[in-house]
């Protein structure tokens, strides 16, 4: 008996329905496969210092190379990059900065509860190789080359690099230290608006090109640079431990989180410390370049790089990855007290 034609329409139509499920169900597979391996293939985000721009890209090219996971890289002062978190929501893997105490004071707790200490680092003052006033300079006597019309000197900007305030701290601190009232304004005065940059690190270009004289920068970034520096008294370059209590006479206040905002900050040893933020888009690939960084060979590349990394990373806040905890010389302590 033939099969009427209603029926054979609709088993052609409930054929075609089922060849179309299954053809979906397919392509939704090949879907979420594409999506699986595109996040597979998806660079891992860092947001660094200026001040470690260099050494960083070493780890990270170092750290590709290993695991074939591909990176990108940005680099601003940290004020910054802790504003792109907090203003722009802009997110990161990895958030390294110059400066430790910007975690406790602008990203805690609402994009972070942890950071590690993890390099330390000093001011200098580097200088072109034909410097004005440099034989003067080097015999300790910058403090009078640095106010003469003609000397051309740079500093970053306070408000976006931790750079640029600890070099107003500087100041105050040469003033106590020389005995000389006065002299952390005018040596304010020395770097006109035009020789201030967002960051310390483009102050390099600027001595190399010898449209400075001068520049107020960090040691390591003077070293990776190969450029001529001074050294200046311990007392005075944020770079010791043994001066800590005379380093927090120096006061400077600074945009805080946004431009309504201000921050008064204290004077402390230089401290280098990144941290892995709430928001991280790959926080298990953040986790082993960290355990690579942090590792003896980690560490060897960052002294390459003339920054002076820590033995063993210094974790301050709860809920950091285990094996920071567990590292020989590491340990764990309360968060820092935010400063007012």
């Amino acid at each position: 008996m033939r099969t009427p034609a209603v029926w054979r329409r609709a088993r052609l139509v409930l054929i075609c329905a089922t060849a179309l499920g299954c053809g979906a169900e397919r392509r939704a597979s090949a879907d979420a496969a594409t999506d699986s391996a595109v996040a597979s293939y998806a660079p891992l985000t860092v947001f660094a210092a200026g001040s470690l721009a260099r050494p960083m890209r070493a780890a990270l090219d170092s750290f590709s190379a290993r695991s074939g996971i591909p990176y990108t890289l940005e680099s601003a002062g940290s004020l910054e990059l802790a504003r792109r978190l907090t203003d722009l929501g802009k997110r990161a893997d990895i958030v390294a900065l110059a400066d430790e105490e910007v975690f406790p004071r602008l990203l805690m707790p609402a994009h972070g509860t942890w950071y590690a200490r993890f390099a330390r680092n000093r001011l200098v003052l580097a200088h072109a190789v034909n410097a004005t006033g440099l034989a003067e300079a080097r015999r300790g006597e910058w403090r009078t080359v640095l106010q003469r019309p003609a000397v051309e000197v740079g500093r970053a900007d306070p408000d976006l690099d931790p750079a640029g305030y600890r070099t107003l701290m500087l100041f105050q601190l040469a003033e106590h230290y020389y005995r000389e009232p006065g002299l952390a304004a005018r040596l304010e005065t020395t770097a006109p608006r035009r020789h201030v940059r967002p960051k310390s690190a483009e102050l390099v270009a600027l001595l190399q090109a010898n449209e400075l004289d001068y520049a107020w920068m960090y040691e390591s970034s003077a070293r990776g640079a190969r450029l001529p520096f001074i050294a200046l008294a311990p007392e005075i370059d944020l770079g010791d431990e043994r001066y800590a209590a005379t380093y927090t006479s120096a006061v400077v206040r600074v945009l805080g989180s946004t431009v309504a905002d201000t921050l008064e900050l204290r004077g402390v040893p230089i401290r280098y410390g990144l941290t892995i933020p709430r928001e991280a888009p790959q926080p298990a690939r953040a986790v082993a370049f960290l355990r690579f960084l942090l590792s003896p060979d980690g560490t060897r590349v960052l002294r390459q790089e003339y920054l002076d990394a820590l033995d063993a990373p210094l974790v301050v806040g709860e809920g950091a990855p285990a094996f920071l905890d567990s590292r020989t010389g590491a340990r764990a302590v309360a968060p820092a007290p935010a400063r007012h």
